[in-house]
């Protein structure tokens, strides 16, 4: 089973139209990373930034939506890792309302960055067993 953060729709996600602005997901998106890190990881991801000075920065991005969420929708955020490579991960997020109903799921590809250095990094191997056990028990 996929690590699930829960969010609830707020009154700055939405637009004029009452529905979750599109950009706003990727935001869920993030707040869903973190609480996998801490969840799921045992690690806060503040103190990887800061202990290990990596970084994972989104390289690509891809989205479908299905169903609209609107301010006050309980929504859950499932985390799957898909794939940990030399400097990457590829991750899946899936977002469903609280009555299970699909609104949008994303693949989205992160690089491990030496944030001192500003440039790409091997994984950290905790992390590459952390996300590598996971990905086998998880998904």
């Amino acid at each position: 089973m996929a690590f699930r953060a829960r969010l609830k729709v707020r009154f700055g996600d939405i637009d004029h139209a009452g529905i979750v602005y599109y950009p706003r997901f990727v935001h869920y998106f993030h707040v869903a990373l973190e609480e996998f890190f801490a969840g799921a990881l045992g690690r806060p991801y503040h103190r990887f930034l800061d202990e290990d000075r990596v970084g994972l920065p989104t390289v690509h991005l891809e989205i479908d939506f299905s169903s609209p969420l609107r301010f006050g929708d309980e929504i859950a955020i499932e985390v799957q890792v898909l794939d940990v490579g030399r400097s990457s991960v590829r991750w899946r997020y899936t977002v469903f309302k609280a009555d299970g109903t699909l609104a949008a799921e994303a693949q989205i590809v992160t690089v491990a960055l030496d944030m001192d250095r500003f440039a790409t990094t091997p994984v950290p191997q905790w992390l590459r067993s952390a996300l590598e056990g996971y990905r086998t028990a998880g998904v």
